[in-house]
């Protein structure tokens, strides 16, 4: 099997990780393949040594990438994973992980599980965008797996944003900004700000307003096969554009277009796990007392 391993450089628990993750790949005769940047980071900091397979771009021979790191890490990954269906299983380092789902202290067991095929993988719908004016950080990398947010710059007043749904009009949001979320994204910054949970397998996007000043304005789901058209307006000249934890700035000229992306990720999970309970544990439902 030849499996990815991508991670960002953080000391103490991602390195123990990634090291209990590396003997237990090799103690099954994977071919391991690391990230470059994060393989160079390792040897200059004198935390590797040893000669390994490095990686700066996937292609379909993988059978697997293994991220280290929070939910941010994967979202970092997706952009090296792309359209290949390489699916994706995440052990969490970080806090809440609704993504990375393996925790610290069964690392061996669970990739023992994967590599033996002891595993199913859940589909997970992107978002593209596309804007009529050029912007070269969009030519490579033009999707994002939890949500692209437009929001206020260089200012702390709200920005104006004009919103279509397939060509329709349907209003102008007064606020710091607007969030398109996918199912996967739901649980992420759209929560934050008001959004609903939304299953993963649910055909469905929502727009979640960043504290929006026409009070009024509440979270709207819509279908996934929606065309979303997106226009800023405020006092400052620029705005920006997250996919996921990309940011790029946008003149307010531009008109942004976001749709379904035609491919999706996959996402491992283990045989005994479900979106449910990771709901439940993470969002910590069912700790009342009365129940």
């Amino acid at each position: 099997m030849k499996v990815a391993v991508y991670s960002l450089y953080y000391p103490e628990k991602s390195l123990e990780c990634f090291e209990e993750l590396i003997d237990v790949l090799r103690k099954n005769n994977v071919d391991i393949h690391i990230e470059s940047k994060f393989y160079e980071q390792l040897v200059s900091e004198e935390k590797k040594t040893d000669t390994i397979q490095t990686f700066s771009k996937l292609d379909e021979s993988f059978d697997l990438l293994v991220s280290v790191g929070g939910d941010g890490t994967i979202l970092r990954a997706i952009t090296f994973v792309r359209d290949f269906s390489i699916p994706i299983v995440g052990i969490n380092t970080g806090r809440l992980g609704f993504l990375a789902t393996i925790q610290s202290d069964e690392i061996e067991t669970a990739i023992e599980h994967i590599l033996n095929g002891n595993y199913k993988t859940s589909d997970r719908t992107l978002l593209s965008v596309e804007t009529n004016t050029k912007n070269e950080a969009l030519t490579e990398t033009n999707f994002a797996l939890n949500e692209i947010a437009v929001s206020r710059k260089n200012t702390t007043s709200m920005i104006t944003v004009e919103t279509h749904l397939n060509d329709e009009y349907l209003t102008s949001y007064w606020a710091d900004g607007l969030i398109v979320a996918t199912p996967t994204g739901s649980t992420g910054y759209s929560l934050s700000c008001g959004g609903p949970v939304i299953t993963p397998d649910a055909n469905s996007f929502v727009l979640t307003p960043i504290a929006p000043h026409n009070l009024n304005a509440r979270p709207l789901i819509i279908r996934d096969d929606t065309t979303i058209q997106l226009q800023v307006d405020g006092r400052e000249d620029q705005h920006l554009m997250s996919l996921d934890s990309r940011i790029i700035t946008l003149t307010n000229a531009t008109v942004i277009t976001i749709k379904k992306a035609s491919f999706k990720i996959k996402m491992v999970e283990l045989l005994n796990e479900s979106f449910i309970d990771t709901l439940r544990q993470k969002l910590l439902w069912g700790e009342d007392k009365r129940n």
